[in-house]
């Protein structure tokens, strides 16, 4: 079982004034499979939290990193034109590199189940192996959307 990593939720993990920050750690903590983070999404963390908190926020995200509390997955060479394809196919959701390299390593790891608070794309798109994509927190206890 694994389980995907936006940008947001690290963030949120991160900034002790974030009201979404125990929930994020909840599910984190309770996690029974891998913990991964697509390489394009751990670029966007790094500079979210330089910028929005602080370069000790960004570096504890790379002590993570270096420690393997997340596992880091690249983009192949052989999926970015099912990224293209993405990005042409949700034209109007703007998807961006991050967004689709999600949705690709969830299907080539196997998985639906996401950390994110971006229910705007991935409740509109649809996973590459069919179904529809778990959103964590969101969906651990039927919450709303925090509408990032």
């Amino acid at each position: 079982m694994t389980l995907l990593v936006d940008a947001a939720p690290l963030v949120a993990l991160a900034d002790r004034r974030d009201p979404w920050r125990d929930a994020v750690r909840d599910v984190l903590s309770e996690e029974p499979g891998v913990i991964v983070v697509p390489a394009p999404v751990a670029a966007e963390a790094d500079y979210l939290l330089g910028h929005r908190i602080g370069r000790s926020a960004r570096l504890a995200f790379l002590d993570d990193l270096a420690a393997g509390r997340f596992g880091v997955e690249c983009v192949e060479p052989g999926e970015y034109p099912e990224i293209v394809r993405l990005e042409r196919t949700y034209a109007d959701l703007d998807l961006g590199l991050a967004d689709s390299s999600i949705v690709v390593l969830a299907a080539r790891l196997r998985t639906r189940r996401l950390l994110t608070f971006d229910a705007r794309h991935f409740r509109a798109v649809r996973p590459l192996q069919g179904g529809t994509f778990r959103l964590l927190p969101e969906d651990r206890d039927g919450g709303s959307s925090r509408g990032r």
